[in-house]
């Protein structure tokens, strides 16, 4: 004992202090959060794949890769970085070649860091999850026992890339290697951030197949249940000789209670890994940032193909990556976006690393939903066939955004959305279904987004704070436990409206059918009869069914009538997301549960979506507005009716776009009964509303 580690209980201390007092997410959980995450203006340059060792192992590179390299970490290259408009530069750093065969690129990475820090530039390391094992043995032959065994035959890879292993990341002599690495970014090269790669890659099935990953579950069984417990929900309690599930990558329902819990396992090792290297990472500076590429909510099941759990993983990061969801308009009219990631950022208090210097749409999307964040405007870009070429030059309208970006800035800092309803997401009905929970569930939020109503997409957790909400939505949502269906109650009682559709609480949360809809109370509705478990649930044939509850209003819809069906097994994606055909009956359930009581009401294009917002300090809401269809047609004469603050005045109304060279300048308005109407002439592209308060 000495007065040095007395001196380093006493740091550790602090850093839980700082830990416990910082953001909270919507569920209440503590938030670590570094002081400039806030308020910092994202726009990013990405260079982390044109690493010499990785390059070459590829192949199919020009001849001037090499001196790509060189140039990346020089001062000049930084300085165009900087002129381009970036603040942020996402560096090469270990690709997991090993810490010998990567230490003069992490050498060139310190350079780089250097010239950043000289410019104003935050930096990012990018940690690769996979393991080039050719190099990384001859290193640390004792790894060998890191990898996941081979499956059906074939070892278990990313992809295409074979010498790239996948290992089970819950070995503690892999984190403990990790932890290795990471200490050398943040105590040695001194980046601001941490970005993690291939979350959505690193647990998929295979890799639990490990000897230890076995071990792990069947610990995980024992200690989630007794025995009695076990021998209910498996037909045994004894799991010495559990082994893991059959795994096929597309499911429908899955039946299987065996596979249910491997589900639910492997997304606690996953999330539990992200905490454990967030809490390491925070305890060596808590001025570090935390950040992962699961990508978003793309319509896939993540959780039983990538054991990606949004709800569990997101409350350890300060950002994250997708790169799943489309953004446009798909040849059928369907509108495509990752409006429903950017809501999940803000659930969980993070924000989203988006591309988007390929389109400027994406731009103005980012704009409008992400927090204050542009995304990546250059880097090196990746063509077919994994060849790169130097950045894409950006458009003058692209430029133009970046631009619009960082001068109004204060409109885009310490925002927190406005949203009237929530759209539940529930684990074990997205987990163990992937068929009429994905449509129905998307299908609902296309018709709020396209309906121009403010929503939250939320979680399990979340289901404890739905005081903030005037409307929830439980779009078959089949699988609520009786704690659940009790908030849901509560909910109601105390005046919340509640739309509930199809199988809603039909099923408990081992995914069993009951007798009858556990929130029957409420919707009045009788269930249908069950045939057998491989045949699907029979859509009741009824009209709506609308209840007075207490203080509360309940209606049931008897289903979200798919315009494109989407198939069995199929990804939610694409052209499924065409609006329902009853899309307007929908929009008329949330208004009528809401008691017509929602916060903004607009007239305009099926195509144009919006996002409202308030800045509390700053005394002002903020009205985004994005034409999707922008390249066929400017958006005219869009009406607006919009509910001001209790004990507000509207003081002005400013309109202002990237898509015009000038501010708008200030907008007439009518103000009465607590709400303001006004007509935004037209929006090209992005329009912004800011509404002074006073």
């Amino acid at each position: 004992m000495n007065d040095k580690f007395f001196l380093r209980c006493f740091v550790l201390v602090v850093v839980s202090a700082l830990f416990t007092t910082s953001l909270r997410t919507q569920s209440g959980a503590a938030k670590a959060e570094p002081k400039w995450v806030n308020g910092f203006p994202v726009v990013m340059i990405g260079n982390w794949d044109i690493k010499p060792t990785f390059r070459r192992r590829v192949g199919a590179n020009p001849v001037w890769i090499d001196e790509i390299f060189k140039k990346e970490s020089t001062e000049e290259q930084v300085k165009k970085y900087k002129d381009m408009g970036a603040t942020m530069v996402m560096a090469f750093f270990y690709k997991g070649f090993g810490l010998k065969a990567e230490k003069e690129e992490m050498d060139a990475t310190r350079k780089l860091v250097a010239n950043c820090k000289k410019y104003g530039l935050k930096t990012g390391a990018y940690i690769g999850s996979t393991l080039p094992f050719e190099t990384f043995f001859a290193e640390v032959p004792e790894a060998k026992e890191w990898v996941a065994p081979d499956y059906q035959g074939q070892p278990v890879t990313y992809g295409s890339q074979t010498f790239r292993k996948l290992v089970y990341f819950q070995h503690e002599g892999y984190k403990t290697y990790i932890k290795r690495v990471l200490k050398i970014a943040v105590e040695d090269i001194k980046v601001d951030l941490i970005h993690f790669d291939n979350s959505s890659v690193q647990a998929i099935a295979p890799v639990f197949y490990h000897p230890l990953a076995v071990q792990h579950f069947r610990e995980f069984l024992t200690k989630k249940y007794t025995p009695e417990q076990l021998t209910q929900r498996l037909g045994f309690s004894d799991v010495r000789y559990v082994e893991p599930p059959t795994y096929s990558k597309s499911i429908g329902i899955l039946h299987d209670p065996l596979s249910q819990e491997w589900t639910d396992f492997r997304c606690r090792q996953l999330a539990d890994y992200y905490g454990e290297m967030a809490q390491y990472i925070r305890s060596l500076n808590p001025e570090v940032a935390v950040e992962c590429n699961p990508h978003g909510l793309d319509g896939r099941n993540s959780m039983w193909n990538e054991s990606v759990d949004f709800a569990r993983i997101l409350p350890h990061t300060n950002y994250f990556w997708t790169e799943g969801e489309q953004t446009g308009l798909a040849d059928n009219g369907a509108l495509l976006s990752k409006i429903r990631t950017f809501k999940i950022a803000r659930t969980f208090d993070n924000r989203v690393f988006i591309k988007t210097n390929d389109s400027q749409l994406k731009m103005a999307e980012a704009l409008a939903y992400n927090r204050e964040g542009i995304g990546l405007i250059g880097g090196m870009e990746e063509m077919d066939g994994g060849n790169y070429h130097m950045p894409l030059p950006l458009t003058q309208e692209q430029k133009d955004y970046i631009r619009f970006f960082k001068d109004h800035f204060d409109y885009y800092s310490g925002t927190k959305n406005i949203a009237d309803v929530a759209v539940l997401h529930t684990f074990n009905s997205m987990a163990y279904n992937s068929d009429r929970p994905y449509q129905s569930t998307f299908l609902f939020e296309q018709s709020l987004i396209q309906g121009k109503v403010p929503f939250d997409v939320i979680f399990d957790e979340q289901l404890k704070n739905l005081d903030r909400y005037k409307v929830l939505v439980l779009a078959n949502q089949e699988c609520l436990t009786e704690e659940q269906q009790e908030l849901v109650r509560s909910f109601v009682r105390k005046g919340g409206g509640l739309v509930i559709t199809e199988h809603t609480s039909l099923y408990n949360s081992w995914h069993q059918r009951k007798e009858n809809f556990g929130l029957a109370d409420l919707i009045k509705v009788k269930a249908p009869d069950w045939h057998d478990r491989r045949t699907p649930e029979t859509i009741l044939p009824i009209a709506e069914q609308r209840n007075e509850i207490g203080k509360g209003r309940v209606i049931y819809l008897p289903e979200v009538v798919a315009s494109v069906p989407k198939p069995t097994m199929v990804t939610m994606a694409g052209p499924y997301f065409k609006l329902a055909k009853n899309h307007q009956q929908l929009i008329d359930a949330v208004q009528w549960a809401s008691r017509n009581n929602l916060s903004l009401y607009i007239e305009g294009p099926e195509t144009v979506t919006m996002e409202l917002v308030k800045q509390e300090k700053k005394n002002r809401l903020l009205l985004h507005l994005v034409n999707f269809n922008y390249e066929k047609a400017v958006a005219e004469n869009i009406k607006l009716s919009l509910r001001i603050p209790e004990g507000k005045k509207v003081q002005r109304l400013t309109l202002l776009s990237p898509d015009r060279k000038t501010v708008a300048g200030n907008l007439n308005f009518k103000q009465e009964k607590g709400m303001i109407q006004f007509t935004i002439p037209q929006v090209k592209l992005y329009e912004l509303a800011a509404i002074e308060l006073k």
